[in-house]
């Protein structure tokens, strides 16, 4: 397991490893500021296409954030209900903040938000709670 500072990176029940709190977060605390390289559309394309990097945070339409390099944020998955959600920095980074209080020991996830992602993980998690998949009856 590694830590860093408020967070912990380690097995993960939804999927390979992920980040964990260290330290017990309340609603639109900042977890921790992500950073990783700036990218434009077209390399993050690239990046995406040939190298299948998907550690690739959207910052605006011709601004990327590449954090295939870093530690721990690249370690984050998905939930349809997450416990946080990224907000604007500053030109160079982001901030992951808790959606609401967030206790030791929970994994931290948030939504991917891209259309494929609802629906793999309604395939890998029966339990998922998707508000955005229509469930059959």
């Amino acid at each position: 397991m590694e830590q860093v500072g408020a967070i912990a990176v380690k097995e993960s029940k939804l999927h390979g490893k992920g980040i964990f709190a260290n330290k017990d977060f309340f609603e639109n605390q900042t977890i921790m500021i992500i950073k990783g390289e700036v990218i434009d559309a077209n390399e993050c394309i690239r990046r995406e296409e040939q190298e299948n990097n998907v550690y690739i945070f959207y910052m605006n339409d011709d601004c990327f954030l590449d954090t295939a390099q870093t530690q721990t944020i690249k370690y984050i998955n998905h939930s349809c209900t997450p416990n946080a959600y990224v907000d604007d920095n500053d030109e160079s980074s982001l901030l992951l903040k808790a959606q609401h209080s967030i206790q030791i020991g929970e994994e931290i996830t948030i939504n991917y938000d891209y259309p494929e992602i609802f629906e793999l993980c309604q395939n890998l998690n029966p339990d998922c709670n998707c508000p955005f998949i229509q469930k059959n009856p």
